[in-house]
């Protein structure tokens, strides 16, 4: 019989990194850190209340209120301090989530909205150029807005001097 006898011996392998090695691991970290600063960005681009008013330098180049009220399909002021505003598109995007303070406004031209008044007692609220009272309504106060056929032209929210 044949008896052979192997001494185990670990090997250990020394490859220097190649370039190409390096330059792979370096690409995916890099990508890695792109996604997680997208994906923050956008994440807090999706939040409610982090829409922006936009609002005019020159207080001259604004309409005037009512002129604005009657060209859209809905049109809300703040008269009081503040009033929390909510408007969407039934069953997609949101529009307007914010507090808005005395004196903004916000117009919009969709065929149809679902809006939602904190503090109805402090806003004006125009549908369709016809004004709705919406004052002795309770806080929370919500209501669907229908736009008339008509073409309207399209407006951002602003504030008024």
């Amino acid at each position: 019989m044949i008896h052979a006898t192997f001494n185990f011996v670990g090997r250990h392998r020394n490859d220097p990194r190649g370039v190409g090695q390096l330059l792979a691991i370096v690409g995916v970290v890099v990508l890695f850190i792109a996604l997680v600063v997208l994906g923050g960005y956008f994440l807090y681009r999706s939040l409610p209340g982090n829409g922006e008013l936009v609002v005019p330098d020159d207080s001259a180049a604004l309409t005037q209120p009512e002129e604005t009220a009657a060209a859209s399909s809905l049109y809300i002021r703040v008269l009081g301090e503040s009033s929390d505003i909510l408007v969407r598109v039934p069953g997609g995007k949101v529009l307007t989530d914010t507090t808005m303070q005395q004196g903004q406004y916000v117009t919009y031209d969709q065929p149809r909205l679902d809006v939602t008044i904190g503090a109805p007692g402090a806003v004006e609220v125009f549908v369709n150029g016809q004004e709705r009272e919406v004052a002795d309504e309770p806080p929370g106060y919500s209501f669907t807005v229908k736009a008339d056929s008509s073409p309207r032209p399209s407006t951002t929210p602003t504030e008024s001097s």
